[in-house]
């Protein structure tokens, strides 16, 4: 995005590079107006693209932060109308359930999307032997279910 070609790049290519930078440098106050104001744009796939690497990165930052609950759901209003990025806000939630020990169900794991899955195998921050065994039993990819073995076999290696 950067160079000296880049006043050849199409006008949604500089928007989407301008919508990252601002997101990733916009005050905590401001963030859910930006949100919404990047979801206005004519493209609503490049929107929803930079709206939901800004939610990804948000929320990794907070998932154990006692803050992420009061963000997310500040969060879902603004997305509310955006399927995507609803369930991807779910997911993190999720996530942030497993890291923290919180109970979860069987199902919400197993019918949760590869991405979810793999996060949920591959990430440290989830040690739950539940979370990782059912991953390994029924995870929907081979690359789920491998990882998720790997890092069960890792926590109950004695040290």
């Amino acid at each position: 995005m950067t160079g000296p070609h880049q006043g050849n790049e199409p006008a949604e290519h500089r928007r989407f590079a301008h919508y990252l930078h601002a997101l990733q440098t916009v005050a905590e106050a401001n963030e859910a107006d930006l949100l919404a104001a990047v979801l206005r744009d004519e493209d609503a796939t490049m929107a929803n693209s930079a709206v939901g690497r800004h939610l990804d990165r948000r929320a990794a930052d907070l998932l154990t932060d006692p803050a992420f609950t009061a963000w997310a759901q500040t969060m879902a209003q603004v997305v509310d109308q955006r399927d995507f990025l609803t369930s991807r806000l779910r997911e993190w939630s999720l996530l942030r359930t497993l890291a923290l020990g919180e109970p979860w169900a069987a199902e919400e794991l197993t019918d949760a999307s590869d991405w979810l899955q793999r996060m949920a195998a591959t990430t440290q921050i989830v040690t739950a032997p539940q979370a990782l065994r059912l991953l390994a039993q029924r995870g929907r990819t081979r690359r789920v279910r491998t990882a998720a073995s790997r890092r069960l076999h890792q926590l109950e290696k004695p040290s």
